[in-house]
């Protein structure tokens, strides 16, 4: 039983069932792949496979139908083409490899040249898998940056099995896309830790200014009420010296009427005197 796992993401996790030996295989992806093989098996497999090479050979058989044709010889040119084509497109895009009971299965990309429909078809799931992912339209979605890294990987593979140099020139284009998108992520991871650094120490900047303030605000108040205070005084002292200045007018004005009436009983005394002497 093969359980593939479906989603839009290229990695997988490779995983086996304690009860039955289920294969695993990598994730789906826009990215057209050969048939999964066989790469190494376990030890006891290994083990088994050596014992069998190391076991006499039987002897010569013979044949009693027809002799079969011998098979036809390729074209070396062309096998040594598909040969470099299939290592540009390894190099390109690296086979996937797992593990699934007990064996390293690897999966190399397609090298069939493709068709009209190929690309069509390939739209097809491009549309369907971002409406599966429920990727966003606009803004920064990895739903949808996915898809369409591996739908351009596959243009690639499509571009390099009819001409190597185009898929490599793709290839340069990719790697700088993507260079240029870690350059604007580290950029923004920088700049979000700058951003978070300095509202950490506005924060703090902001708490500080408010201690000064309620310090201030305090000594505000205090000086308000030594200010109150010495109004109080002045006041207090006004009302005082106002109360001995009308004591001591009034005490002034008592003074000069006694010395008015004094003045006049002399001035009366005088002038009796003067006119006895007359």
């Amino acid at each position: 039983m093969v359980t593939r796992q479906q989603g839009p993401r290229r990695g997988w996790t490779p995983s086996l069932s304690a009860s039955t030996a289920v294969m695993i295989l990598p994730a789906d992806s826009l990215v057209k792949y050969d048939s999964p093989v066989v790469v190494s098996r376990n030890s006891a497999e290994t083990k088994s496979s050596k014992a069998r090479h190391l076991r006499p050979s039987p002897g010569p058989q013979t044949f009693t139908g027809p002799v079969p044709s011998p098979p036809k010889a390729k074209s070396p040119v062309g096998d040594s083409n598909k040969e470099q084509t299939e290592e540009i497109l390894n190099a390109i895009l690296p086979p996937r490899e797992w593990t699934a009971d007990g064996q390293l299965w690897t999966q190399p990309v397609a090298s069939t040249p493709c068709t009209r429909m190929d690309v069509v078809n390939l739209q097809a799931q491009l549309d369907l898998k971002l409406q599966q992912g429920q990727a966003r339209e606009t803004g920064i979605c990895t739903v949808r940056r996915e898809l369409y890294t591996q739908c351009f990987d596959e243009l690639i593979r499509q571009v390099t099995i009819n001409c190597a140099e185009r898929g490599l020139l793709l290839l340069r284009v990719r790697d700088e896309i993507r260079m240029t998108l870690a350059a604007y992520q580290t950029l923004y991871e920088s700049s979000l830790a700058f951003g978070m650094r300095k509202a950490l120490q506005a924060e703090q900047g902001k708490s500080d200014t408010e201690k000064q303030i309620a310090d201030l605000e305090e000594q505000k108040r205090d000086l308000e009420r030594q200010v109150n205070e010495q109004k109080a005084k002045c006041e207090a002292i006004e009302k005082r010296e106002a109360e001995r200045r009308h004591v001591e007018e009034k005490k002034h004005m008592e003074e000069i009427q006694f010395l008015k009436s004094t003045n006049h009983q002399l001035k009366a005394q005088v002038e009796d005197i003067i006119s006895y002497k007359k």
